[in-house]
C-alpha cells in the first residue's frame, strides 16, 4: 500500500475492526485493534455512565498509548501499519463522556500522550446512518451494547464530523457506507482499497462509492 500507517475510524457498529481486518490480510499489515474486551469498565458504563465514564476513558486512553507508543519511527517504515482507530478517539469520546473537571485533567493527560504518537499518513472514516448502526450493533449481540441510544450514536459522530472539520496534520476520507457491504460486496471492498492507494491533501475528502 501507499501509505505506511493507516488508521480506519467509524463509529459504534460502523465496521471499521472488520474493514481494517480485511485489509491487514490481505497486504500482511502489522494490525492494530482496540481492544475493548479488556476495559472491565464498558459493561459498568452502559449500566451507569456518569459512575464509570472517567475509569472508562482512562482505561482506553492507556491502552491506546500502550498499543500506538510501540510504533517507533523506525518500525513504522519497516513494516506497514493498520489501525481500528487513531488515538484522537479517546479525547473525542471523552468530550461526550465527561463532566467538566473530568475531562479538563483527562485532556491535559491525552494532550501529553499525543505528542509522542504518531500521526496516521490517512485516515478512513466509515460513516452509516444511524439505523445501518443499530442494525449492525444488534447483529454481532453484545449484550451491554443493546441499549445504546440513537441519540449517543448522533453525539459521537458529531463529535468525529466537527473534529475533521478543524483538524490539518493528516488526509480524512469519508466514505458513507449505509448502503454498502464491503464483506460480501468485492467491488465495494476493491473501491475502497483502490482509494487507499492514492495521495491526499490534507484535510477533509468526502467520498461516494454509490
Amino acid at each position: 500500500m501507499r501509505h505506511p500507517f493507516i488508521a480506519i475510524e467509524g463509529n459504534i457498529g460502523s465496521g471499521k475492526t472488520t474493514f481494517s481486518e480485511m485489509l491487514a490480510e490481505q497486504f500482511q499489515c502489522k494490525l492494530i485493534l482496540e481492544q475493548f474486551a479488556d476495559n472491565p469498565f464498558l459493561p459498568k458504563f452502559y449500566e451507569h455512565p456518569e459512575r464509570h465514564a472517567f475509569p472508562l476513558e482512562l482505561f482506553f486512553m492507556a491502552e491506546r498509548y500502550q498499543q500506538l507508543g510501540e510504533l517507533t519511527s523506525g518500525d513504522l517504515f519497516v513494516t506497514q501499519v493498520v489501525s481500528d482507530y487513531f488515538f484522537m478517539k479517546s479525547k473525542l469520546f471523552a468530550q461526550n463522556n465527561l463532566k467538566e473537571d473530568e475531562l479538563l485533567l483527562f485532556n491535559r493527560l491525552s494532550d501529553i500522550a499525543l505528542k509522542n504518537l504518531p500521526r496516521p499518513d490517512v485516515l478512513l472514516y466509515l460513516h452509516s446512518d444511524i439505523n445501518r448502526l443499530q442494525a449492525n450493533i444488534r447483529k454481532r449481540g453484545r449484550d451491554y451494547e443493546q441499549n445504546i441510544s440513537d441519540e449517543y450514536l448522533l453525539q459521537i459522530q458529531e463529535r468525529y464530523f466537527d473534529y475533521f472539520k478543524k483538524q490539518t496534520d493528516f488526509p480524512v476520507l469519508i466514505i458513507d457506507v449505509t448502503k454498502l457491504d464491503f464483506v460480501e460486496d468485492a467491488l465495494v471492498y476493491q473501491q475502497m482499497i483502490s482509494l487507499l492507494e492514492k495521495e491526499y491533501e490534507v484535510g477533509l475528502h468526502r467520498i461516494s462509492l454509490v
